[in-house]
């Protein structure tokens, strides 16, 4: 069996999810090392253990394992970040969480930045290392997930990134200083719903997906009890699930000076913002 035979196997037996082709590119480059342009391999015979690798992990993704588990490494905002099981996967719509609050502390000096419920530390660390004048602090619960964070920081080499294993339910802030912004990708999904999710999403850690019964557990412990630690003209800027914008929003109202909704390009209600 030649390279290119290979990959035009792999990427027939990846087509159950409709992304066949783009899997076998993604797994061909970035495990394989064989490129881009698998066929100009078109007479290179496979080896052995290719052709074992490549087995196995078809059998991984038929088993519903996410191709970014797979790999072991996921682009976000341009930056490239350890995955793996146990650690919510980097997704595109939260870019345009990063994206909105870079744009709103950019005239802010030296701003102090806390994320909550941090996973592999795409949002924290990518704002870190596009402010190196920020002083940015990562909060995590899960070990899994706080191993993935340190990881990437590690990866980052950043000095004004600072994580923190805690509960943001419980943990007790008051050493900390007042942040300029408080951003978070929370869990928000509703727990009857979880059942519910794809096969593949339900590879993911439940804890970086259940919400509670109705999914605002955490944005009500951000509401009582980390808003106490924002900045007078601070920003507290959060992702949420389609229609739940609304029902957010009745949680701040009182604490709040200004809100905004921002929809994706699916007209889905994916970001929350207040100023305090």
């Amino acid at each position: 069996m030649t390279l290119f035979e290979l990959y035009k196997k792999t990427a027939d037996e990846l087509s159950f999810g409709g992304c066949g082709e783009f899997e076998a590119k993604v797994i061909f480059e970035d495990i394989l090392n064989v490129g881009t342009k698998p066929y100009d391999y078109a007479t290179v015979e496979a080896a052995e253990n290719q052709i074992l690798l490549m087995n196995e992990i078809i059998e991984r993704r038929k088993s519903n394992e996410p191709l970014q588990y797979i790999v072991g490494r996921w682009d976000f905002y341009g930056f490239e970040f350890k995955v793996g099981e146990g650690v919510l996967i980097p997704r595109p719509e939260t870019e345009n969480l990063v994206e909105y609050v870079l744009n709103e502390i950019k005239n802010i000096k030296n701003p102090i930045v806390f994320d909550l419920c941090s996973g592999s530390g795409c949002i924290g660390l990518t704002i870190a290392k596009l402010r190196p004048d920020a002083t940015v602090y990562l909060f995590e619960k899960e070990d899994k997930a706080f191993n993935y964070l340190n990881k990437n920081l590690g990866c980052f080499s950043l000095k004004n990134a600072v994580p923190v294993k805690c509960d943001i339910f419980n943990f007790d802030f008051s050493d900390l200083p007042e942040a300029d912004l408080i951003i978070s990708n929370p869990p928000y999904i509703k727990s009857d719903e979880v059942p519910l999710l794809q096969e593949e999403v339900k590879k993911e850690p439940v804890s970086a997906l259940d919400g509670g019964k109705d999914g605002l557990d955490f944005y009500r412990c951000i509401a009582s009890r980390w808003i106490k630690k924002a900045k007078k003209d601070g920003l507290i800027a959060m992702e949420c699930g389609d229609g739940q914008s609304d029902e957010i929003i009745s949680l701040f109202k009182s604490i709040v000076c200004e809100k905004k909704v921002i929809f994706d390009f699916n007209n889905i209600d994916r970001i929350v913002a207040f100023r305090i």
